[in-house]
């Protein structure tokens, strides 16, 4: 049975994840920093034994090792980095550096600590991919509007990170998406989205499904639309 590591598990996109890859059969283990409080999550891990719920603020790179530590034995087919945050409050003549740095770390840096730490697991899948949930305001070519300084920025160096660790794992056999996965109904898209999670999540899992290393390193939609860098 195929495995599934998803951060930020415990909404939006995140727990539609969990949602869709428990119904595949999948092995579902879903990270959020408080299982507690993530009510939902935890009820469809009861319904369902494949689902696995642990605690990971992904902001904190040791809890990343603790948790690669404790999977050590396990075989991941599949990591989807999902945990973000939109980090902008003000715009440019009042930006808060420490949010810029948060938002950094969160959307960038993590991603990137987390594909490194769980490596050697994913090696041992037969999928053999990291997934990125990123967005179009991470391309450069697209921003025709300016502002959202510090989601753009996060964004911008995930896809560029992502896209250089493709080429660096393609000899491992490893392969790196990156999605922008639409214009979503969460609570960071906003009741005005376009999409509910079901379609976007849908789409990504499709693409997911009939990856190969040809596809590594693409910035894609959810629905395989090519994205603009």
């Amino acid at each position: 049975m195929p495995t599934v590591l998803i951060t930020g598990a415990n909404r939006g996109l995140g727990l539609e994840f969990c949602r869709q890859y428990a119904d595949k059969g999948w092995n579902v283990i879903a990270c959020c920093r408080n299982p507690g409080q993530a009510g939902e999550l935890k009820a469809l891990g009861q319904r369902n034994g494949s689902v696995q719920v642990e605690a990971l603020d992904v902001a904190h790179p040791d809890q990343i090792d603790s948790l690669s530590k404790k999977l050590l034995d396990t075989s991941i087919d599949v990591l989807i980095n999902n945990a973000g945050i939109y980090g902008d409050r003000h715009g440019f003549g009042q930006l808060d550096y420490q949010a810029w740095l948060n938002t950094l770390v969160i959307n960038t840096q993590s991603p990137m600590k987390m594909a490194e730490a769980f490596l050697p697991q994913i090696k041992r899948g037969s999928k053999k991919l990291i997934v990125n949930i990123s967005s179009l305001m991470g391309s450069i070519s697209d921003n025709g509007s300016g502002g959202s300084i510090l989601y753009r920025s996060s964004k911008a160096a995930l896809n560029a990170a992502m896209k250089s660790i493709s080429i660096d794992l393609r000899d491992q056999g490893v392969g790196v998406l990156i999605f922008h996965p639409g214009w979503v109904k969460t609570d960071m898209g906003g009741a005005n989205a376009l999409i509910d999670a079901k379609t976007s999540v849908g789409g990504m899992c499709a693409l997911i499904e009939n990856f190969t290393l040809a596809h590594s390193g693409a910035f894609i939609k959810y629905d395989g639309k090519p994205m603009p860098w």
